[in-house]
């Protein structure tokens, strides 16, 4: 297997996708990678393997590594006197906006480039939290309560206290707080404001279960990770979530009965079909009194949530040789030429 890694990325996730792919190299050992960073301008440089260190690009070492421009097939380095052409699969490792969004899937479609990753459907249904909630509404897949409100709109909520705030189009708990009383509701709207002009309200459940999965589909078949239950205080913080990103250890799997595992896999499998093909995405579950609501979908979990397979490498493989791939349509213009005939010209 041979890969391009891409990462980076123009959000407020850019450092958390350079840990990620910090994390993979040190993961994926024996296998063939070019690591290809996206700086805030977008623009592409190769990055040699010595250099994949975060150092390197909190001081622009990267500027001078080679610039790659992007064409059909792939990345291209060109020279005075020749060009190379960088056109392995790619992991998108892109995190939040760019790599979640839809963007880096519209532009590696457009090249006609395979990757690893959420297409742009299911990039734009996982990415705006308040679009993940309507796809459960279309699968009959029961979810958390919630409320929106927009910056522009008076800050009134309707749900009873406490609650979760949290900026509709971000990740990894950034711009996230917990409300417990109606006096700090202005202060959390202004903090999660400053990311997103529209956030979700949501109920805060005290001591509720929380479950992660990861899996993906290839050769017809749902292939996943262990369950997870996360460790954490009330909520996972950013902090906490850094450091998951840089996790490479295999966790422990959950202590639950085959009952509960089956209902997390049959809503896990609900919510992958027919929209995140190609992808290696992670749900992170509630259970409430028996029973499951999706929380949220990681449609490129941090450091593509390796830590939760038996086997990552041998999954990431497998994935990668059942890709989707898009027919192109062929242009012939026999409308153009049969208007032409028909005029004599």
């Amino acid at each position: 297997m041979r890969l391009i890694i891409l990462f980076g990325g123009a959000s407020f996730e850019h450092e958390i996708s350079i840990v990620s792919a910090i994390t993979l190299k040190e993961k994926l050992l024996g296998i063939d990678i070019n690591y290809i960073f996206c700086d805030q301008d977008h623009k592409f440089y190769l990055i040699e393997d010595s250099k994949m260190k975060a150092v390197t690009f909190s001081k622009g070492e990267h500027r001078n590594m080679p610039e790659l421009s992007i064409s059909h097939g792939g990345f291209y380095q060109k020279t005075m006197f020749s060009s190379s052409q960088y056109s392995d699969t790619v992991l998108n490792l892109i995190h939040g906006a760019d790599g979640e969004d839809g963007t880096i899937a519209a532009l590696l479609d457009f090249f006609s480039i395979k990757y690893i990753g959420p297409r742009v459907d299911a990039s734009v249904f996982s990415y705006d939290k308040r679009y993940t909630k309507w796809l459960c509404a279309a699968k009959n897949i029961k979810c958390v309560d919630y409320e929106t409100i927009a910056s522009d709109e008076h800050h009134r909520i309707n749900s009873s206290y406490p609650v979760i705030i949290k900026p509709s189009r971000l990740g990894s708990s950034i711009g996230v707080s917990i409300v417990k009383e109606e006096s700090e509701l202005d202060y959390a709207l202004d903090v999660a404001f400053e990311y997103d002009k529209s956030v979700l309200v949501e109920p805060f459940i005290e001591g509720v279960k929380e479950y992660n999965l990861a899996g993906f589909m290839a050769k017809g078949e749902m292939h996943f990770s262990i369950v997870e239950e996360p460790q954490k205080n009330e909520f996972l913080d950013f902090e906490k979530k850094y450091l998951d990103f840089s996790r490479s250890e295999q966790v422990l799997k959950a202590d639950i009965d085959e009952a509960l595992e089956a209902k997390l896999k049959n809503t896990f499998t609900k919510i992958y079909k027919n929209m995140f093909e190609g992808a290696l995405i992670r749900c992170d579950f509630f259970v409430v009194d028996g029973e499951v609501l999706l929380n949220e979908i990681n449609p490129i979990p941090g450091s593509m949530a390796n830590y939760l397979f038996e086997d990552f490498n041998l999954s990431l493989e497998l994935l990668s040789s059942n890709l989707p791939s898009n027919k192109r349509t062929k242009v012939t213009y026999d409308y153009i030429h049969s208007i032409s005939q028909a005029k004599g010209k």
